[in-house]
């Protein structure tokens, strides 16, 4: 709870500081690249689904802004246990990343990420109540920003949660996500 009221606080007073030219709404979506690092993987493979949603830029400077953004990501990992094939994890993602402009359009960024569990499916079984429905994770990636407002990234999520919620199972578990996304600012 601290870790959200800090990041809200951080936000107030970074759009406090922005005027309308410093700010920027747009949307963007793209391919998630998905799988599970952690204990007991060796029968986890990857899984490809989208994300979309929608994203602000506040500039702070002329290397720096901030991009708040909220996506639905499709996560989860392939599996040969059971003939269950793809075990999707549906979220929906909150990143706060800061980016550096290396050059007026090419920028690396990094930053914090919280995450919701939406839903479950794998073969014919929902498994929602196997894991956590909150998910934790650094996202590091970069950006190229065009002056017609199409923006390319990629990126990758690190989770650094343990989302498996089973009774008696000790292996930790982590999401891995790399995201290939295209996107647009309005203004």
């Amino acid at each position: 709870m601290k870790k959200v009221v800090l990041i809200t606080v951080i936000i107030v007073l970074a759009l406090s500081k922005v005027n309308a030219q410093d700010f920027n709404l747009g949307v963007k979506g793209g391919l998630n690249f998905a799988t599970l690092t952690g204990a007991n993987n060796s029968e986890i493979g990857w899984t490809t689904d989208f994300n979309l949603g929608v994203m602000a830029e506040i500039k702070i400077s002329d290397k720096f802004s901030l991009q708040p953004e909220l996506m639905y990501s499709g996560q989860g990992y392939g599996s040969s246990v059971n003939s269950e094939g793809t075990i999707a994890l549906n979220y929906l993602n909150i990143p706060f990343m800061s980016k550096y402009y290396v050059t007026k359009r090419l920028n690396l960024e990094a930053g914090p990420q919280i995450g919701f569990l939406l839903s479950t499916k794998g073969g014919t079984q929902d498994y929602k109540d196997q894991f956590r429905t909150m998910d934790f994770g650094v996202n590091f990636g970069v950006g190229y920003k065009l002056d017609n407002g199409l923006y390319f990234s990629a990126r990758y999520n690190l989770g650094l949660s343990n989302i498996n919620d089973i009774d008696g199972i000790s292996d930790k578990n982590r999401n891995g996500v790399f995201q290939l996304s295209i996107g647009y600012f309005f203004f």
